[in-house]
């Protein structure tokens, strides 16, 4: 499976990029704090999750102003923001009624939209979401890791890993602190988080109509379960499915009952696992890791003894195989396959 890429504009001219993928009935993902499509495709763990939605449902992802490849706004209205790039992806991709998923702060704000819109939402599937930004965590708490992200973007992406995937490998958490900080900038990054602490969705569940899906590990250190059991006490009909575990990211930890539970609410049957690796030649993995470190096509010829047209066509031949477009994604893909050991 293979991600097409567009790009639609706002009323003020920025430029939202969105990423289509899998085949059927036409389902939107909100996504969490920060996304990036290319790095997010690059991540075996992540790019599994979307092939899995994809499988049944023609996928469509985004991401927000100021996020991955998306272009940065002036407008500091978070919320309504994202409910004119939600208008934007849908009337670029042509459809009017679909499903929905969110997941994180991509839960409220899906909420917030399948209320205000509850003409254009088949079904709406939330993971990991809340009701009130404040039970999320205290205000001390709040501050602080606000503080933290406005101050050392860097420290602050390690310590956030460690509250959203705590029990990932080592290669993992060293990819999605840069995955973070790749994503979005430390002044954007506190604005969006500012935005999850600051967001409520308390007066909008009860105008719900779409069959909802709420999921939600029991232990999950970013969001209090308690938050998840709102969501779906509040939303007429809705479904609770409670998961083991206490990783936030959903393509983290057991995935697989994420998926499935995911695809319960898309209306999917459950998918046959099979383990699939992309297979590259011991030559190309040496490669690979190269430009994990950041050396460019000259270094790698010099290092391996080799023309450095050879280290290009390298290069090249690992972006084909992989199906990817830049030497990030294959950075991030090796750091995150726990090849850099």
């Amino acid at each position: 499976m293979e991600q097409q890429l567009g790009m639609t504009t706002l009323a003020d001219g920025t430029g939202i990029r969105f990423a289509v993928s899998g085949r059927g009935p036409m389902a939107i993902y909100v996504p969490g704090w920060v996304s990036h499509l290319e790095l997010g495709w690059a991540v075996p763990a992540e790019r599994r999750l979307y092939e899995a939605l994809g499988d049944g449902r023609t996928l469509v992802r985004y991401d927000r102003p100021g996020c991955g490849l998306s272009e940065l706004t002036a407008r500091t209205d978070a919320v309504e923001l994202e409910l004119d790039v939600l208008r934007a992806v849908a009337a670029a991709v042509g459809v009017e009624r679909f499903d929905l998923v969110g997941a994180s702060f991509g839960a409220p704000l899906a909420v917030k939209w399948a209320a205000r819109h509850p003409e254009t939402v088949q079904r709406l599937v939330l993971y990991g979401g809340w009701v009130d930004g404040d039970g999320i965590a205290a205000p001390e708490v709040q501050g602080h890791v606000l503080g933290l992200v406005a101050q050392h973007w860097g420290f602050a992406s390690d310590v956030l890993t460690e509250i959203f995937a705590p029990d990932a490998d080592a290669g993992f958490r060293a990819m999605f602190s840069r995955y973070q900080r790749d994503s979005a900038s430390a002044t954007w990054a506190h604005h969006l988080l500012a935005a999850c602490y600051d967001i409520s969705v308390a007066d909008d569940l009860g105008r719900i109509t779409a069959p909802t899906s709420v999921i939600h590990r029991q232990d999950d250190r970013a969001v209090p379960l308690s938050e998840g059991e709102r969501l779906a006490a509040g939303i007429e009909g809705a479904t609770l499915t409670v998961l083991p575990g206490r990783t936030h990211i959903p393509f983290v930890g057991d995935s697989d009952s994420v998926v499935d539970a995911m695809r319960r609410g898309l209306g999917l049957r459950a998918l046959e696992r099979e383990v699939v690796r992309p297979l590259l030649t011991p030559r190309q993995l040496e490669v690979a890791g190269l430009v994990a470190q950041g050396w460019s096509n000259r270094q790698i010829a010099e290092g391996l003894v080799i023309t450095e047209r050879s280290a290009e066509s390298h290069v090249e031949r690992i972006r084909a195989r992989l199906g990817f477009r830049s030497r990030a994604q294959i950075a991030a893909w090796y750091v995150a396959s726990n090849l850099a050991g």
